[in-house]
């Protein structure tokens, strides 16, 4: 074989290399509340399979609270910045499947999908990486074959088959159903705000395994108060118009800053102000929980 001629073989393949890597299948991740006791998850995994055995399945989380819609929301939030645009996104967090409620698909600023019921699921996603576009699924077209009959699995039947035709290029934004208007189900909590000399926000999650106790207040927000290592907080937590903890804690880089047993004040890995005992359970302790209905007054105690 003559050299050109190899060497244009060779380039060849390099042309079809880089073809296929750049038609490779988006990222699926699936989120939902079924727990993986029984085949529910792994259904979904196969019905994406179906679609494409090429695609990427992963998994937030499936042990989410049941029903609980804030919670779906805020791991959507937590995690979505981390992965690359395209992604595809199926969080089904459904305690009105069956019913009126509406199955979308949302299309962020950021490039991302999320693929579930329009229940207030996207909240924080929509409000962080912004709503391009938003989609009703057809599911005529788009349910699978076959499950025409059930209405109580749209994770399984719709939205990972759905999800899984995105993610695979089976289909575009249009395939999926006619546009709507720009906008969401949302669910009403308290936002993150500066109140005179002291910060106002939510408490969005635990930190399950350890017990501490997280907020909506960024570092930009903190900033704001002038903090200093070793600086004292006044903070009051409440569910509702119930003052659940008041208490003094000190600001300090790391959990070991203070002795065991002790409360503090430090930036968690998201770099929001959050409450925890050094070698303690925070949350158990002073029994918060969160979601919508739990917020947080923080202010810097006069030295």
């Amino acid at each position: 074989m003559k050299t050109g001629t190899k060497i244009g073989l060779m380039l060849g393949m390099v042309a079809l290399g880089l073809a296929s890597l750049c038609a490779a299948d988006s990222a699926l991740v699936l989120q939902t509340d079924f727990g993986t006791k029984d085949g529910a998850v792994a259904a979904m995994h196969g019905v994406a399979y179906g679609v494409s055995a090429k695609l990427s399945v992963h998994d937030l989380s499936h042990e989410n609270t049941p029903y609980n819609i804030w919670e779906a929301a805020y791991r959507l939030k937590q995690t979505a910045p981390f992965w690359p645009a395209g992604t595809v996104f199926v969080s089904v967090i459904d305690p009105g499947v069956g019913t009126e409620r509406k199955s979308i698909v949302l299309r962020t600023k950021s490039g991302h999908y999320f693929v579930g019921p329009d229940n207030g699921t996207f909240t924080l996603v929509a409000e962080d990486l912004g709503i391009a576009e938003v989609r009703e699924i057809d599911e005529q077209a788009n349910r699978r074959p076959g499950s025409e009959k059930s209405y109580t699995f749209h994770g399984r039947d719709v939205y990972a088959y759905v999800g899984a035709r995105l993610a695979a290029g089976v289909i575009k934004d249009a395939g999926v159903g006619p546009l709507r208007p720009p906008k969401i189900v949302t669910l009403a909590y308290e936002k993150p705000r500066r109140d005179g000399n002291a910060l106002v926000g939510n408490i969005p999650a635990l930190d399950y395994q350890y017990g501490n106790v997280w907020t909506n207040l960024d570092e930009t927000l903190f900033q704001g108060l002038k903090p200093k290592t070793g600086d004292r907080f006044r903070i009051a937590i409440s569910r509702g118009t119930e003052v659940v903890y008041r208490g003094e804690v000190p600001y300090v880089n790391t959990f070991g800053d203070v002795p065991d047993g002790a409360p503090l004040l430090y930036l968690n890995s998201l770099m929001n102000v959050s409450f925890a005992l050094n070698m303690g359970d925070f949350a158990k302790k002073n029994a918060i929980s969160y979601g919508a209905e739990w917020s947080v007054r923080l202010e810097k105690v006069s030295p």
